[in-house]
């Protein structure tokens, strides 16, 4: 892992410029923790929702600073064995943790947890623990506040989504934009289904570039004045087409053009 960015560079890049008092989320991932310690956080990072600091050799978690408004901690593929008793005293308002991939081996380890009152979900797949018997059914006696254990609920029922809780802010900007590309999408289909506007649309392409072949042939042999005239007839036809066609484009376009307004 010679390659990895240490993590104190690796946050003055994530910061983009910006105080680390406005940051909300934070992603560390495969970076290099410093002789397994974090290094480069601290109490200046209040606002902090949201840090994932997953496959980064982290050992120990006695450095985290307190982060009270975080919510959601991404710790996994890590070597971390112990010493989580640092997460309810410095990030009491967890409410996701994920551990997955740790050298977690026992429930006594994971006890210090029952402080994280606020604590709905917990990662634990691929720890050792995970091999006890009756590993979730303890998990589950042990730490009374937590609703999914490995992404389930007691009764097997899945996560509707770990991030919903979290993310919701973020999965707005998602949505939004989803919306703004909709409407062109929903307009088309409907044109489609009720006038086949877009189909003579791909139509007349195709005739249209029938026809700018066949008037080069026509030039080459004029003779044939005979065809022409009755290709004349053809082109009227499809000049009705083509306007159509055109009106149709044009209705289409609106949607997107008042879209990328709205961009702006």
């Amino acid at each position: 892992m010679g390659g990895a960015m240490e993590m104190k560079k690796r946050i003055n890049l994530e910061l983009r410029n910006r105080a680390p008092e406005k940051v909300t989320e934070l992603v560390l991932d495969n970076c290099r923790s410093s002789n397994g310690e974090i290094e480069g956080l601290n109490d200046s990072f209040k606002e902090l929702e949201f840090l994932s600091m997953a496959n980064v050799e982290l050992t120990s978690l006695a450095k985290l600073p307190t982060l009270s408004k975080l919510r959601k901690l991404e710790l996994s593929d890590n070597i971390i064995s112990g010493g989580l008793e640092v997460l309810a005293e410095r990030c009491p308002n967890l409410t996701y943790l994920n551990l997955s991939g740790n050298k977690i081996k026992d429930l006594g380890t994971v006890e210090a947890l029952q402080n994280l009152k606020n604590l709905k979900s917990l990662d634990l797949f691929n720890c050792e623990i995970t091999n006890l018997e009756d590993y979730r059914d303890s998990i589950f006696e042990l730490l009374q506040q937590i609703t999914y254990l490995d992404g389930f609920d007691q009764e097997d029922n899945e996560a509707p989504d770990s991030e919903d809780d979290d993310d919701e802010d973020f999965e707005y900007d998602d949505d939004d934009e989803e919306d703004e590309a909709g409407p062109p999408g929903e307009y088309e289909e409907e044109d489609d289904e009720d006038d086949g506007g877009s189909d003579l649309g791909e139509g007349e392409e195709e005739e249209e570039v029938g026809l700018s072949y066949l008037m080069k042939e026509e030039i080459q042999d004029e003779e044939d004045d005979d065809d022409y005239v009755e290709e004349g007839g053809e082109e009227e036809e499809e000049g009705k087409l083509s306007t159509e066609g055109i009106r149709g484009e044009k209705r289409k376009r609106d949607p997107e053009d008042e879209g990328e307004e709205e961009d702006d």
